[in-house]
C-alpha cells in the first residue's frame, strides 16, 4: 500500500506532509505506518515506517523528533538527536537544509509552519495543554530568531480530533474561559449537555492572533477515520491495549 500523504496548499513549494496509518508495515492494533516509539510496537517495524515516511516527503533527509510532553517548549534542531537523548519539547524549528522536523500525533493537532523566503520551518505538536499554553506563539518566536518574519510565515493544521468527536468536561471548559472568556466560541454542547471542544479552530485562532496571515486547516478527523488515522481516544473507547502514532513532517530541500 502506498504511503498516504496529505499536503496543504498554504505550504506549496515546501517539502512537507501529514501522514496517516496507510502504507506501513506494523500489524495488530498499531497496523500501518506507526512511528511511535512509545506504542510498544516492534522497533524494527517503527524504523522501517519512519524510513517510508521520510521517503514520501524528502528522500534522503535526516529526521529530527523530540520527546513530546504537552508543553509550550520549543527547541532548535540542527541535526537529529539519538532516540534516548531527544529533548523534552513539543515543537522544533530549523534553518538547516536536508533535515526533516517531525511531530507525532494521535488526536492532538500537528501544525507545520514555513517562511519559504527565509528558509525557516517549524513543526508543532499542539494538544490542548500545549495549545492553551501558547506552543504555537513560542514556535513563531523561535522561527523569528532564525530570520523568519511572521508576516511571511504560512501554516497548516493536519489531522486531529474534531469537535464532533471531542467531548470534554466542565473543568476543561472552565480552563479555557479562565484564560479568555471569548474562548467559549470553541465549544458546543452535545445533546447530552456535555461540551465538545474544537481544537482545530482554537489553533487556527491562536495562529491568526499571532499575526500569521495564511492558515490552512485540513479538517481531517482522526477519531472518525480508523482506516486512515490513529486515535488515542478511539483506542481508549475500544479498550485497545495500545495505539499507533502518525507523523507530520516539514523540511528544507537541499
Amino acid at each position: 500500500m502506498i504511503v498516504d500523504v496529505a499536503r496543504a496548499k498554504a505550504l506549496d513549494g515546501v517539502a512537507h506532509g501529514f501522514l496517516g496509518r496507510r502504507g506501513g508495515v506494523s500489524t495488530g492494533e498499531t497496523a500501518g505506518l506507526n512511528v511511535g516509539l512509545g506504542s510498544g510496537d516492534d522497533k524494527g517495524l517503527i524504523a522501517e515506517n519512519r524510513l517510508r515516511a521520510i521517503d514520501a516527503v524528502l528522500p534522503g533527509a535526516k529526521l529530527a523528533t523530540v520527546f513530546q510532553i504537552h508543553s509550550a517548549r520549543v527547541v532548535r534542531a540542527d541535526s537529529p538527536w539519538p532516540d534516548d537523548a531527544r529533548p523534552h519539547a513539543d515543537a522544533l524549528v530549523t534553518d538547516r537544509a536536508g533535515l526533516l522536523l517531525g511531530v507525532l500525533t494521535a488526536d492532538c493537532a500537528p501544525v507545520l509552519l514555513a517562511d519559504a523566503e527565509a528558509e525557516v520551518v517549524g513543526a508543532v505538536h499542539a494538544g490542548w495543554r500545549g495549545a492553551l499554553a501558547g506552543v504555537t506563539d513560542a514556535t513563531i518566536e523561535a522561527m523569528e530568531k532564525l530570520g523568519a518574519r511572521r508576516e511571511r510565515i504560512t501554516a497548516a493544521i493536519g489531522p486531529c480530533i474534531s469537535r464532533a468527536s471531542y467531548e470534554v468536561d466542565r473543568a476543561f471548559f472552565d480552563r479555557f474561559l479562565e484564560q479568555d472568556s471569548a474562548n467559549d466560541r470553541f465549544f458546543a454542547d452535545s445533546p447530552n449537555g456535555k461540551p465538545h471542544f474544537d481544537l482545530e479552530a482554537y489553533v487556527v485562532a491562536r495562529l491568526g492572533a499571532a499575526g500569521i496571515g495564511r492558515v490552512e486547516a485540513l479538517a481531517l478527523d482522526t477519531y472518525a477515520q480508523p482506516d486512515r488515522f490513529y486515535s488515542y481516544r478511539r483506542a481508549t473507547h475500544l479498550g485497545e491495549a495500545s495505539y499507533g502514532r502518525q507523523i507530520s513532517l516539514i523540511g528544507i530541500a537541499p
